[in-house]
C-alpha cells in the first residue's frame, strides 16, 4: 500500500528534514571520506537524463520555504529544496550510501537542472528508531509533505548537499543559496508544517 501511495505521487515528492548549523559546525560538515565516496559514486547524475534512465523520476515542482521555523522541535532554515527526482525501486527498509532514494536538482536560468544534493529517505514504521548515515541521524519521523505527497507517507529523511555549498551546513534540509523560479512549477511554503499524525 505504501508503494502504491508513493507511486501515485511520483511526480510530486518534496521532502523535508531539519537542522540548523552554526559556522563551527559547517567546518565539521566538510566532505569526509565517506561523503566524498558517495559524491563520486553519484557524479554521473550531474546529467538528469542519466538519472531518469536509472529509474529516478521528476516530481516537477521546485520547493522552497520562505521563513525559518521548526518541525517537531528541530530548527529548519529558510531556503530552497529544489526539484526532487525519486527512485521508487530504492524506497524501502534498506539504505545504501551509493544509492539515495532522491536526487535534488536546482533549476538554472537557462531552464536546465543542476545537481545540488542527494536525499536518503525511509518510510516510518511504528516504534522504529531513526536510521543513521554518514554519522548523522535522519530527521523525523514526519508526515508526507502535502500537497505534493500524501500526508499518510510518514517517513525519515536526510538531505546531503554534496554539490552545492550550503550556508547552513551539508546536512541542512534547505539551502538559502538555492532559488526556485518565480514562474512555473514552484511550490512555496511559509514554514514547515509536517508534524507526526
Amino acid at each position: 500500500m505504501l508503494v502504491r501511495a508513493l507511486s501515485a505521487f511520483i511526480f510530486s515528492l518534496a521532502t523535508v528534514a531539519l537542522v540548523g548549523t552554526a559556522p563551527a559546525a559547517r567546518a565539521a560538515d566538510a566532505l569526509s571520506p565517506d561523503l566524498q565516496a558517495a559524491k563520486t559514486a553519484l557524479e554521473k547524475y550531474t546529467d538528469p537524463i542519466v538519472a531518469i534512465r536509472d529509474g529516478y523520476y521528476s516530481t516537477v515542482a521546485c520547493v522552497q520555504f520562505t521563513k525559518s521555523g521548526t518541525l517537531n522541535g528541530m530548527p529548519y532554515p529558510a531556503g530552497g529544496m529544489g526539484v526532487h527526482l525519486l527512485n521508487m525501486q530504492l524506497v524501502g527498509p534498506t539504505l545504501d550510501a551509493a544509492h539515495p532514494q532522491v536526487l535534488i536538482y536546482e533549476p538554472t536560468a537557462d531552464g536546465k537542472l543542476k545537481l545540488a544534493a542527494a536525499e536518503w529517505f525511509m518510510p516510518y514504521k511504528k516504534g522504529m528508531a531513526a536510521p543513521e548515515m554518514f554519522g548523522h541521524k535522519f530527521y523525523g519521523p514526519m508526515m508526507g509533505h502535502y500537497p505534493v505527497m500524501p500526508k499518510e507517507l510518514v517517513h525519515y529523511d536526510l538531505h546531503v548537499w554534496l554539490w552545492k555549498d550550503n550556508p547552513s551546513g551539508v546536512f541542512a534540509p534547505t539551502n538559502a543559496d538555492l532559488k526556485c523560479p518565480d514562474t512555473g512549477y514552484t511550490i512555496t511554503y511559509t514554514q514547515p508544517d509536517m508534524p507526526m499524525p
